[in-house]
């Protein structure tokens, strides 16, 4: 009989399943116990990410690690243990007048999941990635041993921890900096762009911008080819807003949030109904350009507003596709990847295109290198491994990489960057799949 800790696991994506151990502890006792009593360790937040990066043998669950420890309202400093959810962040800090610095598409991830995968969002070009905000933590090391981690003190264990996937060890706590805010919504401007050469060009005019973020229709062809959406956002003075919006400007109303009751069958998700939906979402806006202000839900996290929306894509998953291409071969890199998908007809209905700046090189274990990066939806089905193996030769050929935290199914040489994390104790599959494949 097997052990009650053992148990189906899987990601965000519904891709892969495994079936392993898992625990969750709030002692520190305990937490020492699980990982000098086990070979191979990793640990997992909010499981949000997309493929097998928290995944291993003995997984440690890090959702009882959910307390605050201190918020220094003066000066914008959270302390807070590694479990708690960067929605339960914002719910304490933007009533106070702070934001994230960085934050990705989902306010469900964990503060130790933001910190192992170095999240970045849609300033990367402005405001670098969450590392850069963050001023210590506290790691338990292979020996059981809680040792504090920072710039200043046990500095090669904090770079390597940054974007190092959990193989350093897990993070028991963390305090970082918030940025001020006036009001909880986004000044946004919206503009249609018909090809990938008007889109390119928005976002060099947009660098000064700090939010900027552009949604791609992937199946154009020909003219139409990166045919799309920029949106562009600053965080909303109080004295811009409009009359119905300051009366409490750091206070959001509640929402109705649909949710997704079962899993769709898979014939309602192929090419044709991808095809349709981008026409739909690109033919919504009318006007070329539209000003508006909207909440900070509504602009960071479109999709937490629907509810296991990851069932639309049936039991069978998918995975997100992330990778990045140097500024230079940016425009050459894209084409070439959208041409490939659009043949393949493995549409996705989420396309988005960002501008990462100046990558840290301090933080060598982080995703962004200054140039464009594209992130995709698929399907798992059975074109899918042919598409993501063409999709792993092109960037490769123009010297990018692929983002460890959606990964479930690229090639070692585009990950070689995580085996700079060396590790005994904590393992994860994905680990164990890169390393194999050489």
């Amino acid at each position: 009989m097997k052990p009650n800790f053992v148990q189906k696991v899987t990601n965000w994506g519904n891709f892969p399943v495994v079936e392993k151990e898992m625990r969750s502890e709030d002692s520190l006792g305990k937490i020492k116990n699980f990982v000098l009593g086990n070979n191979e360790v990793i640990a997992r937040g909010n499981g949000r990410c997309y493929g097998d990066a928290s995944l291993g043998e003995h997984i440690f669950l890090t959702k009882k690690l959910n307390k605050f420890i201190s918020f220094d309202r003066l000066n914008g400093v959270i302390e807070c243990e590694s479990g708690v959810l960067l929605s339960e962040v914002l719910e304490v800090s933007v009533p106070q007048g702070y934001f994230l610095y960085v934050t990705p598409g989902t306010k469900f991830i964990s503060i130790g999941g933001a910190i192992a995968s170095d999240v970045h969002g849609k300033n990367h070009h402005a405001e670098g990635c969450f590392s850069e905000y963050v001023t210590e933590f506290k790691l338990m090391n292979e020996n059981g041993e809680v040792i504090t981690c920072s710039r200043e003190e046990n500095a090669d264990k904090f770079w390597a921890t940054v974007g190092g996937m959990g193989l350093t060890g897990i993070i028991i706590s963390a305090k970082f900096k918030l940025k001020n805010i006036e009001s909880a919504y986004i000044r946004q401007e919206s503009i249609k762009a018909d090809n990938l050469d008007e889109i390119f060009r928005l976002f060099d005019e947009s660098e000064s911008w700090t939010y900027t973020v552009a949604w791609i229709d992937c199946l154009q062809k020909g003219k139409d080819i990166g045919r799309s959406i920029l949106m562009r956002g600053e965080h909303a003075f109080q004295h811009e807003l409009p009359q119905k919006m300051t009366k409490n400007p750091l206070r959001l109303k509640e929402k109705f949030k649909p949710t997704v009751p079962f899993y769709f069958p898979n014939f309602v998700l192929n090419a044709l109904t991808v095809k349709i939906f981008n026409l739909l979402y690109y033919k919504k806006q009318a006007k070329k350009e539209v000003k508006n202000f909207i909440d900070y839900e509504t602009f960071f996290y479109p999709l937490d507003v629907i509810n296991d929306w990851n069932k639309i894509y049936g039991k069978s998953g998918f995975i997100q596709y992330q990778m990045v291409i140097p500024k230079e071969k940016g425009k050459e890199g894209m084409k070439k990847i959208l041409e490939t998908i659009a043949n393949s007809g493995n549409g996705s209905f989420l396309a988005v295109l960002k501008l990462f700046g100046k990558h840290n090189p301090q933080a060598y274990n982080s995703f962004p290198m200054e140039g464009y990066t594209l992130a995709l939806d698929f399907k798992v089905n059975s074109k899918l491994k042919k598409l993501v193996e063409q999709l792993d030769n092109i960037v490769q050929e123009f010297g990018g990489r692929i983002y460890l935290t959606k990964d479930s199914m690229s090639k070692s040489s585009l990950t070689n960057y995580l085996k700079n994390v060396q590790s005994s104790k904590f393992v994860s599959l994905q680990h164990k799949r890169i390393l194999n494949n050489n």
